[in-house]
């Protein structure tokens, strides 16, 4: 099996496609810019999605699910929101197909088969939902209204790349009704908070949480509120976003509640979600040119156990040792395979699991068996080392701690080396050339300097960091004022 991939100093690109597929977590489709997530791919999604499900119902929300197809009346309602996504919208037109009289054997649109009223794929949810809402909510008392729905949107790029940008993704969008501002910036603030908590703790990528400037919110949105990773190239990832959106949809739905004063006020509203997009962060911030290199706590598999004999009565003795260990790691909560699949050598094994990024590979043969020991091999770095086979389980249980929590570190100390100040443009522009990363530089707060900055050298203002020093100085463009630094970067 050819597992070669190539180098990131070689094509970055490249070597990220070349982990996607042969690390298996997804494929290309017959339907172009969209994917087929794998079932090693999708057993990753799924550990994303149930640690964070738990974390959003431990804050009070609930699951929901809404449709697929929003009506073109509802979608244009609001006029931000809808003009923010025209370009990408997929829109249905007929409900049926009828034989081709033309093309024998082919299929054709009905003409007789036209919609009344044109349907828009869902690129986001807030339409459909708040329409919604207007029939939920009446009096103070129906509020909050805490929503969270896991779901699939199309947004029709035209420039795709697998878990990056893809014209159909997975996500979960968060959308949520209150009777105050202030209960609402609560409730955007918190769940950015969980965002990051999750990116950090889990996918042990550090981030930074900030605010998005005007010409990057959200369309529709009063404030979008963000957490930002740099990615292994220098360039940053936008991992998730939490929006208020202030009383604009409840206006454009006319959702308005009763108040303990009996007065009738508009609703005021978030949105927040993340994305398949993770898994794509994921593979660019930890992996290496020998493949996929993943968190223990998300892993899909955290232990793979590599017997090695050459005959039956070994592996039975090796079987005797190993499952009662299996069993116990298995109680403990951690994913573990016992590979004694024989279609397969070890040496082939122990290049498809470190393919995929399994945190920790046992091998054990009859003398280590004699020995009362294992060999261990920990992914992230590649150490070995030969343990005990006494207490092996606390042995794994605290190297894929320690693991996790090294991974951490690792990508920390990257991104701190990569958050660098410019105070004029020569200096930035040699930063965002030769070093990459965040620059923190001075900006004159207008959207013209901002579009000029992106159209001279490809980066933009990736956020308006949340715990930003007050600290006057002048444009690195303009020379105009600044009372503040803000991070600029090229994207993905």
């Amino acid at each position: 099996m050819a597992t070669a991939i190539t180098s990131r100093s070689q094509d970055y690109s490249q070597w990220y496609n070349d982990l996607i597929l042969k690390g298996g977590l997804a494929d290309y489709s017959a339907v172009r810019g969209c994917m087929v997530i794998k079932p090693y791919g999708f057993a990753l999604w799924e550990n994303i999605r149930d640690v964070l499900d738990r974390m959003f119902k431990e804050t009070g929300h609930q699951n929901a699910y809404f449709p697929l197809f929003v009506p073109k009346s509802l979608f244009e309602a609001e006029e931000k929101n809808a003009e923010g996504f025209a370009k990408e919208c997929a829109v249905v037109t007929h409900y049926r197909l009828k034989s081709d009289p033309s093309k024998p054997g082919s299929l054709m649109v009905d003409p007789e088969a036209k919609l009344e009223e044109e349907l828009v794929v869902r690129p986001t949810s807030e339409a459909i939902i708040w329409n919604t809402y207007k029939d939920w909510i009446q009096s103070y008392r129906d509020l909050p209204i805490l929503v969270n729905q896991w779901a699939n949107v199309v947004r029709w790029e035209m420039r795709t790349r697998l878990f990056l940008r893809t014209a159909e993704f997975l996500w979960q969008e968060g959308h949520t009704a209150h009777a105050t501002s202030e209960e609402a910036v609560e409730e955007t603030r918190k769940m950015l908070d969980v965002y990051a908590t999750f990116v950090e703790e889990y996918m042990a990528l550090p981030v930074i949480k900030g605010v998005k400037s005007e010409s990057e919110r959200f369309a529709g949105a009063v404030d979008t509120y963000c957490i930002e990773a740099l990615m292994q190239d220098g360039k940053a990832l936008q991992a998730g976003t939490s929006h208020f959106l202030g009383q604009n949809f409840a206006k454009a739905f006319d959702v308005k509640y009763l108040s303990k004063e009996n007065k009738l006020e508009y609703v005021w509203a978030t949105s927040w979600g993340v994305s398949t997009r993770l898994i794509g962060a994921l593979v660019m911030a930890h992996s290496d040119d020998d493949g996929l290199v993943l968190p223990p706590r998300i892993a899909p598999l955290q232990v793979v156990i590599i017997p090695i004999y050459k005959n039956d009565e070994q592996k039975a003795l090796i079987d005797e040792k190993v499952l009662p260990v299996v069993k116990e790691l298995k109680s403990r909560g951690i994913s573990v395979k016992y590979d004694d699949n024989n279609n397969n050598r070890p040496g082939w094994k122990f290049n498809e699991y470190e393919m995929k990024g399994v945190p920790v590979r046992l091998a054990i043969g009859v003398r280590d068996l004699e020995n009362n020991v294992v060999e261990m091999a920990r992914r992230d770095t590649k150490e070995k080392a030969t343990v005990s086979l006494d207490g092996i389980e606390d042995t794994i249980t605290n190297l894929l701690e320690e693991i996790q929590q090294s991974m951490f570190q690792k990508a920390r100390d990257y991104r701190d080396a990569h958050i660098t100040k410019a105070d004029n443009w020569e200096a930035f522009v040699d930063l965002l050339e030769n070093k990459g990363g965040f620059v923190a530089a001075h900006w004159d707060g207008t959207p013209e300097t901002e579009a000029l900055i992106k159209e001279k050298t490809k980066a933009t203002i990736r956020c308006i960091p949340l715990d930003q020093e007050q600290e006057t100085g002048v444009c690195i463009l303009t020379g105009k004022p600044s009372s503040g630094r803000v991070l600029f970067a090229q994207a993905y």
